[in-house]
């Protein structure tokens, strides 16, 4: 699908510095606010610079986008999303109009730029999305079988369920805070090794997932699934997510009912929803997938996104260290057989839930996307620029998830999301 604003010829009268995440081309869609007006508004992200768009909202130069314009002056996109995704692409197509460097209605306006374009570095991102309820999927299929390895050997790696449907679990969305919210390291109930009995105490396994999670837009009426050709229009965009995790707390519990304080203490997400539209130049076809999926999992042409991800830890006062480059586009089941497998039993998802891709690691050591795999259960330490080791995440690590895609000079990326790991609280 080409759309005007996905022209890789089209500039914008707003600076846009080479090598941005935010070009003309991506426009992702945020709340922010900023310390002289601490109310929660709807931005784009232009350069280095977000435009609000409440208040262009009210100047009339967005015109006539076919729905209630006071949907943008909500805290959160959710009604947004909920209009579905011509709605959406209606208003990133009028503002990619606005925005180019030919169309002079906002570019010669001098009032107007002035109040509604600010800095980055002079706002505070917050929460895209109330998010109602969240479900992470385990989608990758060199992370199941990395995993499978460490706790059944290769002969047992992936369970018998797992090439026939996208297997994921309920999580928790009260828990999920937008990039740059610190994390305060869990405690539980863990086995030693060799114990008999569990102890208590701080997790000594802290551990970041690599993921990518997709809002979920236009719901569903309950008793009513999504066929896998439409789960695409029921999809508002994408956010990168770490889904962190306490390997010794989950490894203890998780049997009979699967995670649970393991992973319900903190997920943190990238505060910029990329839209669906924004990433349609960068389809990529998945793994060939075998055995054949059954027919309500059965979508036509490239269903993956071909996004390059990097992990980086950064010790406090210390230099960052890659541990990860990976992609999205190893993903084995793809975002449209997850919604059409949630939904497939009538579930009803509403605007603004969130679905996580699970832990994407790709074919080589350098691409796994978790500490558990990249260290090999702490068997295989990183050494860190100042010498220091890591088997996982210490206090006073930063966690930092980048990515993007990129064809030529347009590069449309996500900004990143991050969290510092605090001391447990005893």
């Amino acid at each position: 699908m080409m759309l005007p604003s996905n022209d890789p010829a089209r500039k914008s009268w707003v600076p846009v510095p080479e090598g941005s995440d935010f070009p003309i081309q991506n426009l992702p869609f945020g709340i922010f606010l900023t310390a002289t007006d601490q109310r929660l508004r709807f931005g784009v992200a232009i350069g280095e610079h977000v435009l609000d768009v409440s208040a262009l909202a009210v100047t009339g130069l967005l015109g006539n986008l076919g729905f209630d314009m006071e949907v943008l002056q909500d805290s959160t996109l959710n009604r947004l999303a909920g209009l579905g995704r011509a709605a959406s692409r209606n208003l990133r197509e009028r503002l990619s109009y606005l925005l180019a460097a030919n169309c002079a209605d906002l570019r010669d306006r001098e009032d107007l730029r002035a109040t509604l374009l600010t800095p980055m570095s002079e706002v505070q991102m917050c929460m895209p999305v109330h998010i109602g309820d969240y479900t992470d999927f385990y989608s990758s299929i060199e992370h199941a079988t990395n995993v499978g390895i460490m706790f059944r050997g290769k002969e047992n790696a992936l369970m018998p369920n797992w090439k026939h449907l996208p297997v994921g679990y309920h999580g928790r969305a009260s828990s999920i805070v937008v990039s740059g919210t610190e994390i305060v390291r869990p405690k539980g109930q863990m086995l030693p090794a060799d114990a008999t009995n569990p102890v208590f105490g701080p997790t000594r396994l802290l551990d970041f997932e690599l993921e990518v999670g997709f809002i979920v837009g236009k719901g569903n009426v309950m008793g009513q699934p999504i066929p896998i050709a439409a789960t695409e229009d029921h999809m508002f965009g994408m956010v990168l997510f770490n889904d962190w995790s306490a390997r010794d707390i989950q490894n203890w519990e998780y049997v009979p009912l699967g995670p649970f304080l393991g992973k319900n203490f903190a997920s943190s997400v990238s505060p910029w929803v990329v839209t669906m539209d924004a990433l349609e130049p960068y389809r990529a076809m998945g793994p060939a997938q075998d055995p054949e999926p059954l027919a309500y999992l059965k979508g036509e042409g490239p269903a993956n996104f071909d996004i390059a991800l990097e992990v980086q830890i950064i010790p406090s006062n210390g230099q960052a260290k890659t541990v990860s480059r990976s992609n999205f586009k190893y993903m084995y089941w793809s975002m449209q057989q997850q919604l059409a497998h949630h939904t497939v039993n009538g579930c009803n998802m509403r605007p603004g839930d969130l679905c996580a891709s699970g832990t994407i690691s790709g074919p080589t050591e350098d691409s796994y996307g978790s500490m558990l795999e990249i260290t090999w259960r702490g068997s295989k330490p990183i050494t860190m620029p100042d010498g220091s080791e890591r088997k996982f995440i210490q206090d006073g690590d930063t966690v930092l998830i980048q990515g993007h895609c990129q064809k030529g000079e347009v590069r449309i990326g996500f900004g990143g999301v991050s969290g510092k790991v605090l001391p447990c609280v005893l």
